[in-house]
């Protein structure tokens, strides 16, 4: 978070020098922390996310399938999910897809898979506008009671987590594809980093907590060697 924000300061610090505004930029010996070299997030495994997809799925709640789906199942930011509109459907060349509006105001096409597209027609019904996601009061739905209907849903699904967030489904799409031998320069475009190496972090933090010594000695002891 901190890295982030010093990040927006830099490149604001960078235009006001580029605009002759500052001489330099103030910011050029600010010492950033370092990013470590795996994600702290986790995603969920196999078994839970089928189980959160599930509980999604019966909900009386449309829009409780529909965020999983566009979370889970396309790998969206909940800033992308949460500011997806109805006007942002569309098809290209055969594919039903959705145009999103991603960070650094890029605008891309996503296809969209057969079971996000029920999900998101099931949440949109016969409406010709606004939000895709809605919250209980029919506007449209922020992060926050995003994060909200998912916390409900991860507890209704028997997934104990010690902190239930948007961006663990974000997670869980990226690792998941990379289980399923997906290479990782197709994964870095499904996900949309700009910097392989994000991906890459979501990888080793997978393949650490597969491979970590614990399980080794688990194994040694109960060899009764």
């Amino acid at each position: 978070m901190v890295s982030r924000r010093l990040s927006v300061v830099v490149g604001f610090c960078r235009v006001c020098v580029i605009d002759a505004i500052l001489e330099h930029s103030p910011a050029d010996y600010v010492r950033r922390p370092t990013v470590p070299s795996e994600s702290p997030t986790l995603g969920l495994g196999h078994l839970q996310f089928e189980a959160l997809i599930t509980t999604a799925r019966q909900s009386t709640n449309p829009n409780d399938f529909a965020l999983i789906a566009l979370l889970g199942l396309l790998g969206l930011r909940i800033f992308e999910a949460c500011g997806a509109s109805i006007g942002d459907l569309g098809e290209e060349h055969g594919h039903r897809v959705l145009r999103i509006h991603g960070k650094g105001g890029k605008v891309v096409l996503v296809p969209l898979p057969p079971a996000v597209a029920r999900a998101i027609d099931r949440a949109v019904d016969e409406r010709t506008g606004g939000p895709i996601l809605r919250n209980t009061v029919g506007a449209r739905m922020d992060r926050h009671a995003a994060t909200r209907r998912l916390k409900h849903l991860a507890e209704t699904a028997g997934i104990r987590m010690p902190r239930m967030h948007p961006h663990m489904l974000r997670h869980t799409f990226v690792t998941t594809m990379l289980d399923a031998g997906v290479s990782l320069r197709d994964v870095q475009i499904a996900a949309r980093h700009a910097d392989p190496r994000t991906t890459m972090r979501y990888d080793r933090a997978r393949k650490n907590l597969d491979r970590h010594p614990n399980y080794i000695l688990a194994a040694y002891m109960a060899s009764g060697t």
